[in-house]
């Protein structure tokens, strides 16, 4: 056996010279893989100024220095790319899309947190807003909460203090504009932790609803964070 069965390391051989370029080598996978972090998992084309310890898993059609390595992560080191084979069930956090993913064997699956035998997949996510407060009663983030996700809750605080005749407001849909809380504060660093007493499923994609309480929004800034899972099918 030259290489380790699950990560791929070389192995030192009887009587090898140079032994220190195969430790090293090992190391480098080792330093890459442990503490998985990939710069992205969707580029074909190597970067033109990376880092040592920079982390790619290369899309399908790898070209240049990745070129023949589809599917593999690709480690910076040296001057040059070290390559590793990713397992099914291996998880990473992924730089350009800000999530834990999990590879499925065929990709990586940004936010997977179970995984069948045929790929059907639980997906955890927290999708994050920066929402200003335009003039009126109420003001909405469109198309906040995807269509067939299951909602844990919202939670979010005031960025830029909220002003207006309101004295407080309210969050929620169309449907309930409460659902997430209510009697909310309006000074700068304001928060709400909207927990639904159940987990609400929204089967098409939903509006947040800001609405003001004793009077009408003029202006202010919310981030707010909406908590979900969605359901993947399996493979046929």
């Amino acid at each position: 056996m030259t290489n380790t069965p699950r990560l791929g390391l070389p192995l030192l051989q009887a009587a090898q010279a140079q032994k220190h370029i195969t430790v090293n080598e090992a190391l480098v996978l080792l330093d890459g893989l442990g503490q998985l972090v990939l710069e992205s998992a969707t580029t074909t084309t190597p970067p033109g100024l990376p880092s040592d310890g920079d982390c790619y898993a290369i899309a399908v059609g790898g070209v240049n220095d990745w070129a023949g390595h589809d599917g593999e992560i690709a480690i910076y080191s040296n001057g040059g790319w070290v390559f590793a084979v990713p397992q099914r069930g291996w998880k990473a956090w992924i730089v350009d899309v800000e999530s834990f993913s999990m590879f499925d064997g065929g990709g990586w699956l940004a936010g997977g947190v179970a995984l069948s035998a045929n790929n059907a997949a639980t997906i955890q996510e927290v999708l994050e807003y920066d929402h200003v407060i335009g003039a009126g009663t109420t003001s909405s983030i469109t198309a906040a909460i995807p269509a067939h996700s299951i909602v844990l809750g919202v939670t979010g605080r005031v960025l830029t203090a909220i002003s207006g005749t309101l004295s407080s407001w309210r969050l929620g849909v169309a449907t309930s504009d409460n659902r997430y809380g209510s009697s909310l504060g309006i000074s700068q660093g304001a928060w709400v932790r909207g927990l639904t007493g159940s987990p609400q499923t929204y089967y098409s994609a939903t509006d947040l609803l800001l609405t003001g309480e004793g009077g009408d929004f003029t202006a202010g800034e919310v981030r707010l964070a909406v908590h979900l899972l969605r359901l993947n099918l399996p493979g046929s």
